[in-house]
């Protein structure tokens, strides 16, 4: 019997071909793009307020997908990756925190097993004995690596620390490690709910109708919502939203602030960070958005929230 394959709310798996694959890289070296913007540092960075802070309630982007989250006296991080490379590719930023900065952390979300999002030598330096919480699937991989305290999760399936819920909800995504393992584990976002405060972390997802149905269960404060690698969109579109489409997914989720995420560390894709902001800038004038709504972190940067 064959490993189990899961596959979006549409029933798609989401896979390009290996023909796509090529045509995309072929189509990639005739592409001329500025590289020269790089996502600033922030000049204030919190590190000794974040390692003593057990009261307030915090969101500190690291770069790319990995947040430190401080709600109700925990310590969570997100999809935390420090790697100074992706593949071939060297790290474009450095991480708005390094290891030796962090607190000691309590939990460990996973949204999916792709290596920009779930890197094992980061998962190591991370301080303390934290719950580890993935997509149902990729436990077995976690336990062979020798992490303990690993809690798989299904789509809408929730639990408690303390006072605290965790909620894994829908993406549209994939996921592969290695050649034989597509999509045997699943992929998705996170609500974590406290103190009449809701943050929602989606992940890693092309556009899809999920996004309404999330917005209908939670009244979510702050939304981490991806902006980048999106282009081409022929070939991405399926997997990662564009700038317009995450501001259309955070009106769908009916978000109070939106923090934009998965964008300066890695060139995963063929668009640059300076792109994706200002097209996400300009579909946020072009909507009417409240400017105040729009969180831009710089890398190491910390928020309180409200």
């Amino acid at each position: 019997m064959g490993r189990e394959r899961y596959t979006n709310l549409n029933g798609n798996r989401n896979v390009n071909s290996f023909n796509d694959l090529l045509k995309w890289q072929r189509e990639r070296r005739m592409k001329k793009k500025d590289l020269s913007y790089i996502v600033p540092q922030a000049s204030d960075k919190k590190i000794d307020y974040l390692q003593s802070n057990r009261h307030e309630a915090t969101i500190t982007w690291i770069g790319h997908s990995s947040f430190l989250i401080q709600m109700n006296g925990l310590n969570i991080v997100t999809d935390i990756v420090w790697a100074n490379r992706m593949g071939l590719d060297i790290r474009l930023t450095n991480p708005g925190i390094q290891p030796d900065e962090m607190p000691e952390i309590d939990v460990v979300l996973i949204s999916h097993s792709h290596y920009d999002h779930l890197d094992i030598p980061s998962l190591k330096k991370l301080k303390g004995s934290p719950m580890y919480f993935v997509p149902i699937g990729l436990k077995p991989l976690l336990k062979r690596k020798r992490f303990q305290n690993v809690k798989e999760f299904s789509w809408w399936d929730s639990t408690f620390i303390d006072d605290v819920k965790f909620t894994f909800v829908p993406a549209q995504h994939w996921t592969k490690r290695s050649l034989t393992d597509t999509n045997t584990s699943h992929w998705g976002g996170w609500i974590i709910e406290a103190s009449e405060k809701t943050i929602y972390f989606a992940g890693d997802s092309g556009y899809f109708d999920g996004f309404k149905e999330i917005g209908r269960k939670y009244k979510i404060d702050y939304a981490l919502i991806p902006i980048g690698a999106y282009e081409p969109e022929w070939f991405m579109s399926s997997q990662h939203i564009n700038p317009e489409e995450a501001v259309k997914a955070f009106i769908d989720v009916k978000g109070r602030y939106f923090i934009p995420m998965h964008y300066g560390a890695f060139r995963l894709a063929d668009d640059t960070p300076k792109e994706a902001l200002d097209r996400l800038l300009i579909e946020w004038e072009r909507k009417k958005l409240d400017k105040s709504s729009l969180f831009l972190l710089k890398l190491g940067e910390t928020i309180r929230v409200d």
